[in-house]
C-alpha cells in the first residue's frame, strides 16, 4: 500500500517517469521537451532567425544541437534591463557511446566498440538488457533533389550485453573485487557470427533485393536494426550518434511505493522538474503581473565539463539574454549588463543522499536525507556557487510554503563534484545557487530517489518563479 505522501504526489510522480521512459538519450528529453512546450502553448524560434517579433506575455523555446533546449516567458509588464529568473540543468547522463569505427568481430562473436562519456559507474552496465538510441543523419531524395534529415531512433527489444566473467575463470574477484578494463571489457556483444552468416544467406537465397549497406564502419546487422527505426535503407544512413541504453523502464518502487528507480535521473528529475514547473506557472494569469523573464535552461555535455557550443560554457545562455533584451531595445547596449545584475540562477542538479551502509562519507551535520526536499549545496573553493545571499533567496520561498529544505558541504578529506552553476555564474555574472534532490546510486546504471522530494522541488520551482520578483525587491545589498 502506497504512504499518503506517495498518494499524494503522484500525478507529478507519474508524469516524471513518463518523461524518463521518453528519454533515453539527451536528444529524446529535448524532443519530449519540445512536445511539452508545445501543448503548452511555447512557439519555438530559430537562433538562425531575428527575435524581432517577442512579445510581453508571451512564451518560447529554441534548441541548439536538438541536445539543449531553453524555453522562457515574458511577463507582461516586462520592459528591457528586467531581469531573467532561470533555473538551469542538463540534459545528458554518463552512458557508453557507439564509436565512429564501432565493427569488432573476435572469438566468433559480433561486437560493438563503446566509448566511455562521463563518470559512470561501468561495472553496472554489466548483464543488463541494452539496447541503442540517439539521432542518425538521413539522405532523402525527393523529385530528384537531396536532403538530409536528423531523425530520433530507438530500438525498443535488448539487443545487447555485456557479460561478466564468471567466477570460476577469475577467483581473484572474491578477494581483490571486480577490476574492469574499460577498453577490453566494456565491449557489448551484439550476436554470434555463425547465427549472423546463416541470416545472411537465408537474405541472399530469399526472393526480396538484399537491403545491406555498403558501410564498413559498423556491421550490418546493427545498421539493418537502425534503419528499421529510422525508416530508411542502411546505405541512406550517412551519419549517427548513438548510445547504449538499459531496456528496463523507470518505476514507481519500494515496498511503500515511495521510491523512483530509473537510470538518468541525474539530470533529468531536475530538467523535468523545473521544465513542468515553468509550464504551469506560465499560464496567461501568472504573467499578468510579471516584470521580468521566466527561463529554463536546459543544457547537454555537462557530465564531460560542458565545453561544447550546446554546454552551459558556451555563449548560449548570454546569447539568449543578449537577444531577448535586444528584441525589446536594440538600441542601449547596456541594459543588457543592468539585467543580468537583476536576474537569478537556481542550478539544479542532483544531490548526494546519506547512504545508509557508508554513513562515514557525509559529516554528521550536512547529511541530506530521502524525503528530506531540496538540498543546498556549499563549497567554500566555489565548486558550487551558492553564497548567503542566494542560499536565503532559495531558503526563504521554502519557508512561505512550509517546504523542507537541506544543506549539504563534502568533508573537508574528500573531493568536490561540481555543477553548471560555477560555469554560468563566473561566465555570465549571475547571481547562483546550486542545489539539487537528494539521490543513491548516482552514476549507476540504475539510479533511485524518493517520491516526496519530486514533489518537494516542482512545488518549490514553481514558487520560485512566481515570487522571486516580490522577494528580490526586499533584498538590499551593493546599495
Amino acid at each position: 500500500m502506497a504512504s499518503a505522501a506517495a498518494a499524494a504526489a503522484s500525478p507529478v510522480v507519474s508524469d516524471l517517469v513518463d518523461f524518463l521512459n521518453a528519454s533515453p538519450t539527451a536528444f529524446h528529453a529535448v524532443d519530449e521537451s519540445k512536445r511539452r512546450l508545445k501543448a503548452a502553448g511555447f512557439s519555438q524560434l530559430s537562433e538562425r532567425e531575428e527575435w524581432a517579433g517577442l512579445q510581453p506575455g508571451r512564451k518560447y523555446f529554441f534548441t541548439r544541437n536538438h541536445s539543449t533546449i531553453v524555453a522562457f516567458a515574458i511577463g507582461a509588464k516586462y520592459v528591457a534591463g528586467n531581469g531573467f529568473h532561470i533555473i538551469g540543468a542538463h540534459t545528458d547522463s554518463p552512458c557508453l557511446k557507439l564509436k565512429p569505427v564501432s565493427k569488432i568481430t573476435k572469438g566468433g562473436y559480433l561486437e560493438v566498440g563503446v566509448q566511455t562519456y562521463g563518470g559512470g559507474l561501468w561495472y553496472t552496465w554489466f548483464d543488463r538488457d541494452l539496447t541503442v538510441a540517439g539521432r542518425v543523419i538521413v539522405r532523402e531524395k525527393k523529385d530528384g533533389v537531396v536532403s538530409y534529415a536528423h531523425k530520433l531512433v530507438r530500438v525498443q527489444e535488448p539487443v545487447m550485453r555485456i557479460p561478466t566473467l564468471a567466477i570460476h575463470l577469475d577467483r581473484t574477484i572474491s578477494s581483490e573485487g571486480l577490476k574492469i578494463n574499460n577498453q577490453n571489457h566494456l565491449v557489448p556483444v551484439l550476436a554470434t557470427s555463425v547465427k549472423n552468416e546463416m541470416q545472411k544467406l537465408v537474405a541472399e537465397n530469399g526472393s526480396e533485393e538484399s537491403s545491406e549497406s555498403k558501410n564498413t564502419k559498423h556491421h550490418p546487422l546493427l545498421l539493418q536494426l537502425i534503419s528499421k527505426e529510422a525508416n530508411c535503407k542502411p546505405d541512406e544512413i550517412c551519419d549517427f550518434e548513438l548510445q547504449l541504453c538499459d531496456t528496463q523502464p523507470s518505476t514507481v518502487a519500494g515496498a511503500m511505493k515511495e521510491f523512483i528507480f530509473s537510470g538518468r535521473l541525474d539530470n533529468l528529475c531536475m530538467s523535468f522538474c523545473s521544465l513542468k514547473a515553468l509550464i504551469e506557472s506560465t499560464s496567461e494569469e501568472s504573467l499578468v503581473h510579471e516584470s521580468g523573464v521566466r527561463m529554463v535552461a536546459l543544457f547537454d555535455h555537462e557530465e564531460v565539463g560542458s565545453d561544447s557550443a550546446q554546454g552551459a560554457g558556451s555563449p548560449a545562455m548570454l546569447d539568449a539574454l543578449s537577444r531577448i533584451t535586444g528584441s525589446f531595445n536594440s538600441s542601449n547596449s547596456r541594459l543588457l549588463e543592468k539585467a543580468i545584475q537583476r536576474s537569478f540562477l537556481v542550478s539544479a542538479d542532483m544531490a548526494h543522499a546519506l547512504h545508509p551502509n557508508y554513513m562515514d562519507k557525509h559529516e554528521e551535520n550536512h547529511q541530506p536525507k530521502l524525503h528530506g526536499g531540496l538540498v543546498i549545496k556549499h563549497n567554500a573553493n566555489q565548486r558550487y556557487a551558492t553564497n548567503a545571499v542566494t542560499a536565503f533567496i532559495f531558503r526563504e520561498i521554502a519557508e512561505r510554503h512550509h517546504l523542507p529544505i537541506q544543506d549539504f558541504v563534502v568533508r573537508n578529506d574528500m573531493g568536490c563534484g561540481s555543477t553548471i552553476g560555477p560555469i554560468l555564474a563566473s561566465g555570465v555574472g549571475i547571481r547562483t545557487v546550486d542545489i539539487g534532490a537528494p539521490q543513491l546510486s548516482m552514476h549507476s546504471i540504475r539510479e533511485m530517489c524518493a517520491v516526496d522530494d519530486i514533489k518537494h522541488s516542482y512545488e518549490h520551482f514553481k514558487a520560485y518563479f512566481e515570487e522571486f520578483t516580490e522577494l528580490d525587491s526586499k533584498i538590499k545589498v551593493d546599495c
